[in-house]
């Protein structure tokens, strides 16, 4: 730096800033070796705050106005920097100059579909999106928290952080309500209040403060969005004999509009014309007429029951009653044969049977004293 240079600084006295990039967060102001002239003017605007860190340690904080760098306007500062009074030479501080208006129209949205129970559909995903603002509500807490020593701090370097607070808090706000899928559009604004009630907390840490937050949209997936068209348009349809006869005329009419379809446009039409002749036939003068009653089906055939025979300790079977027949007159089935089948309360003596007793009708008894 030029000697020239170096005392043009010294005389320089005003202290301020004007930012007209509409992102900027905070902006230190440069001089040269970081030198401020005792009994320099400090501008503070409206909508900003001045920062002074003197040695790295915060010192002073100024609201807007127009200050005269004295040691009977900093306190903080001239206990730090030990004047006497009357001191004058220049001081080394650092001035950082803090946006204090809200930064709006910033976006927000879920990443990822939010998974909740809802009432109606069961366990289903969300996705929502909308808009908040945000501003510095301590320039101190949010220069040592979060700016350090950055020059130019833009709110592009914090968005990102807050867009995930929003999302975290959005998604156990949404969970916790109960409030149905279908019914959250006409609570967007209580859910908002909500979510912006629980982030508050966290960005206070921060020094910051989310004034307003609105949620534009909650969508839910494509497929559940598709059945809900379809269900839509069943109730808009009322009567579905009507709707379906209107729509067969719409398409005739389309068909007949159209000479390029040939015979098929002509076949379709008559497809369509006779199947409406059918249905008005079936119109009565108070409505649709009653269908001729149709003759009832047949009964179900009987069930044939089968039988297992235990022998021996083994079981065998199933057997249908005629093979059962047959084993009586090999006699491999006796009257004291125990059988089972489907139904019956535990094995029985096969004469004790009503089925099969009779089968033992066909051969004579043992004589008696066999």
């Amino acid at each position: 730096m030029g000697i020239f240079d170096f005392l043009s600084g010294q005389f320089i006295d005003v202290i301020h800033w004007t930012d007209n990039t509409r992102d900027t967060m905070v902006w230190r102001f440069e001089r040269e070796g970081h030198e401020i002239k005792y009994g320099a003017k400090l501008t503070v605007r409206e909508g900003q705050a001045a920062v002074f860190v003197h040695e790295g340690q915060l010192a002073d904080v100024f609201t807007p106005g127009l200050y005269l760098l004295e040691t009977n306007n900093m306190p903080i500062l001239t206990s730090l920097q030990h004047w006497d009074h009357g001191f004058k030479s220049p001081f080394k501080s650092e001035i950082y100059f803090v946006n204090t208006t809200r930064f709006s129209n910033l976006k927000w949205g879920t990443k990822n579909p939010i998974m909740l129970r809802d009432p109606e559909f069961g366990p289903t995903r969300l996705r929502a999106f909308g808009t908040y603002t945000v501003r510095v509500a301590d320039p101190a807490l949010f220069l040592r928290e979060i700016v350090g020593t950055d020059g130019e701090f833009t709110m592009n370097e914090i968005s990102y952080q807050i867009r995930n607070i929003i999302v975290q808090e959005f998604s156990r706000v949404v969970a916790a309500s109960g409030i149905p899928a279908l019914d959250m559009a006409a609570n967007t604004a209580d859910l908002g209040k909500l979510v912006a009630t629980a982030i508050d907390p966290t960005l206070h840490e921060y020094g910051l403060a989310i004034p307003e937050l609105y949620i534009e949209n909650i969508s839910l997936p494509p497929a559940v969005e598709a059945a809900l068209d379809k269900r839509t348009s069943m109730g808009l349809a009322g009567d579905l004999g009507k709707f379906t006869q209107y729509s067969a005329a719409e398409a005739m009419t389309a068909a007949a509009a159209n000479p390029a379809g040939g015979g098929m446009a002509a076949g379709l039409g008559a497809g369509m014309g006779m199947a409406m002749a059918n249905q008005m036939a079936n119109q009565g003068p108070w409505g649709p007429m009653p269908a001729a009653a149709a003759p009832p089906p047949p009964p179900p055939p009987p069930v044939e029951h089968v039988w297992h025979i235990a022998q021996g300790g083994q079981v065998s079977g199933p057997f249908s009653k005629a093979a059962m027949g047959r084993k009586v007159t090999e006699g491999t089935l006796t009257r004291s044969s125990m059988v089972w089948t489907q139904g019956q309360d535990g094995w029985m003596q096969a004469e004790d049977v009503t089925e099969l007793a009779h089968l033992f009708t066909v051969m004579p008894p043992p004589p008696p004293g066999a």
